[in-house]
């Protein structure tokens, strides 16, 4: 029997004192991060609403029903989290609203009205399995350990339940069109999409950092190098898994990864 998805809403902390370079005080550590955290809010509202349009094609499956309502409130909880998070950048004296203005202007009021509700849904499904495969580096290797504590909690919760509802919006792309074209064509669409902005995200928040000047030290590009490798190798995993035509979000067996964490915390 699948297992039901439970929304949790964690007291995080994100009040206290955050350094700006919270990542072992390392500003491209940080701010690789950081700018996935400033794309998370708006994309999780697109998932949503690329999901719900199909809530008529799964009424004959209850399981999936129940699923995809964990699966909403799990992504409007994470949305909320990742906005209160703005306010930190905020405080730590990033203007990040601009760039927000501009991501959401470009990406849902200009792309997503473009496409049609298959190919959104296709785009989410996509972008779900690279947040999962996020998610389990970030837990499996504890790449957050020398990450503020409040950081550590928002990203690791966000981590479990990603796991937890890994395949939801997978499913719900098999019943209302399982055709591998269109998985491979919002694979594509997401790829760039997801490459774009948070790439845009990270130069934006490394430029406003106090001393940077334009030609950046060799110092600081070596850094860009070595934390960019990371973001490559969960694309190439991810493109790799994805295009086998038998994919499917369970063979990768991460729910050890999540539960381990969550009782950890006691939020089981």
């Amino acid at each position: 029997m699948a297992k039901m998805i439970q929304p949790r809403t964690p007291d995080l902390g994100l009040d206290a004192d955050i350094p700006r370079h919270w990542f072992g005080g390392n500003a491209m550590a940080t701010h690789l991060v950081n700018g996935v955290n400033l794309l998370f809010p708006a994309g999780e509202r697109f998932f949503v609403r690329s999901v719900r349009r199909y809530l008529d094609k799964i009424a004959d499956d209850p399981v999936l029903c129940e699923q995809v309502k964990g699966f909403f409130g799990q992504e409007g909880r994470h949305a909320h989290a990742h906005e209160r998070f703005f306010e930190v950048l905020s405080a730590q004296g990033y203007n990040v609203r601009r760039y927000l203005d501009a991501y959401e202007r470009i990406a849902y009021g200009f792309l997503e009205p473009r496409f049609g509700p298959e190919v959104r849904l296709s785009v989410t499904v996509a972008l779900e399995h690279f947040t999962a495969i996020l998610a389990e580096n970030a837990l499996r290797e504890r790449l957050l350990e020398h990450a503020h504590p409040s950081l550590q909690k928002l990203l690791f919760w966000h981590a479990a339940e990603e796991i937890e509802h890994r395949a939801v919006a997978f499913d719900v792309l098999r019943k209302v069109n399982p055709s591998y074209a269109l998985r491979m064509f919002g694979l594509a669409l997401a790829t760039l999409a997801l490459l774009s902005f948070w790439a845009s995200a990270v130069i934006m928040l490394m430029r406003q950092e106090r001393g940077m000047k334009r030609g950046r030290p060799l110092r600081e590009v070596r850094q860009m190098r070595q934390h960019g490798s990371i973001g490559r190798r969960v694309f190439l995993r991810g493109i790799r898994d994805y295009i086998r035509r038998d994919f499917h979000p369970l063979q990768n067996d991460t729910s050890p990864l999540a539960e381990a964490y969550l009782a950890s915390v006691g939020m089981t």
